[in-house]
């Protein structure tokens, strides 16, 4: 028996009009809730990521609200750091955690406290509003933090990255749900000892109604050169774990393919990585790619219009087996071709679904010869845009809110017995 009515407390350290992948996915998910007829308070932190600069029309105070499509927005005060240096970025975490979980006892008794990673100082916060305010609460898992943080070579093993270890398998097993992202990530904490019989699985995926095929957008064409280009690309973070020298390698190899002439690589967000690339391809003489920065979520699908094929791509480590890149999900609504550099799970969806084709990750010269392939054989993109396109379905944000509001009911009249 569905739960009439519910008061859900979210706490995520991204929130629109942050365009990234948690952002998105909070947001995507509460606003569906909110029409259900629920409540849905999110407490967050003043708009700042990639650049670790606020975010026009905001501040960073001490606390202030607002209404998002009818989401109650909790804003808390941050120490604000870019998205590179270790060190700052963990107190621009802990200082989130410390401020959320100050002002948790405040806000009205909610049915359900929800925390989400990958920023993982989220989860201790809503640990402790769950406990103050005796109500179930669920931890959802983006990121296998803190291994995340040694892969890219952010932190080495030490004593602070072990006591976070153990505070990881605290919050798993204190959890009185746990929702995972890909199925990878439910297996590894089943091989921890975590009880799968709490664990859920409820993929990213795509907003149907914001990403559709569309032509190419005129003015943006004009504005990047792109007219009579073949338009390869990636659109996401420019981050430590995404290995974006490789791109930047293969524009070169390909620069000098008379055969990809007519070739641009577009680059399309922010991050810490964002101004070396820049710089190298100004350093050696690329001139097939385009650097955008980032863009709004209101015009992020103007920019997905103009790529003939997406390059998916993050560094070759067993890790990265367990993740699935929420972009994949709007290629597949905006029919897309992927260019797939990641294993695993990703992988799988993609030869699944006949959405694109793999090239191995850090390997420029193979993933110039899969761009070859698509620039030489227009029969072989669009069948590749029609499959990718009919995937889509699959992974409606509808669907993927629905089952995930499921979870929280199953959680919510579980506490109450």
């Amino acid at each position: 028996m569905a739960v009439e009515l519910m008061r859900i407390l979210f706490f995520t350290d991204n929130f629109p009009p942050e365009t990234n992948a948690p952002a998105s996915r909070t947001y995507e998910h509460a606003v569906r809730w909110v029409r259900a007829g629920h409540q849905v308070q999110v407490i967050t932190c003043a708009p700042n990521f990639p650049t670790g600069k606020v975010f026009p029309g905001y501040r960073n105070r001490f606390l202030q609200r607002e209404t998002i499509d009818g989401i109650e927005v909790t804003r808390v005060w941050t120490f604000m750091s870019s998205n590179s240096g270790f060190t700052l970025r963990l107190i621009d975490y802990f200082s989130f955690m410390f401020m959320a979980a100050l002002i948790a006892p405040f806000q009205r008794r909610p049915d359900i406290v929800i925390g989400t990673s990958p920023q993982f100082f989220t989860l201790p916060a809503a640990w402790f509003a769950a406990k103050v305010k005796r109500v179930p609460w669920i931890l959802e898992l983006r990121d296998l933090w803190p291994e995340s943080v040694k892969t890219v070579g952010a932190m080495n093993d030490s004593l602070l990255i072990r006591l976070a270890e153990r505070l990881e398998i605290f919050l798993y097993r204190g959890a009185d749900r746990i929702v995972t992202v890909t199925h990878a990530f439910k297996r590894v904490l089943q091989e921890r000892g975590i009880d799968g019989g709490k664990i859920s699985v409820v993929t990213n995926g795509v907003d149907l109604s914001r990403y559709a095929p569309r032509p190419r957008d005129g003015e943006l064409v004009r504005k990047l050169a792109l007219e009579g280009k073949t338009v390869g690309g990636y659109v996401g973070t420019h981050g430590m774990a995404h290995g974006l020298c490789t791109l930047l390698d293969a524009a070169e190899i390909a620069q000098s393919d008379p055969a990809l002439s007519d070739l641009v690589l577009l680059f399309v967000g922010d991050g810490a990585h964002r101004r070396e690339l820049e710089a190298s391809a100004a350093k050696r003489g690329i001139s097939n790619v385009r650097f955008v920065g980032a863009v709004s979520k209101q015009d992020i699908a103007r920019y997905w219009s103009l790529l003939d094929f997406s390059i998916v791509h993050l560094k070759d480590d067993p890790l990265f087996t367990t993740v699935i890149p929420s972009k994949i999900f709007e290629c597949m609504g905006m029919g897309i071709p992927m260019l797939m550099g990641v294993k695993g799970e990703a992988l799988e969806i993609i030869e699944q679904t006949g959405s694109g084709m793999a090239f191995a990750p850090e390997d420029a010269a193979d993933l110039v010869a899969r761009m070859s392939a698509l620039v030489s054989d227009p029969a072989l993109r669009d069948t590749l845009a029609r499959q990718s396109r009919g995937a889509a379905p699959d992974f409606d944000r509808n669907a993927l809110a629905s089952r995930l509001l499921e979870v929280i009911e199953e959680a919510v009249q579980a506490g109450d017995r």
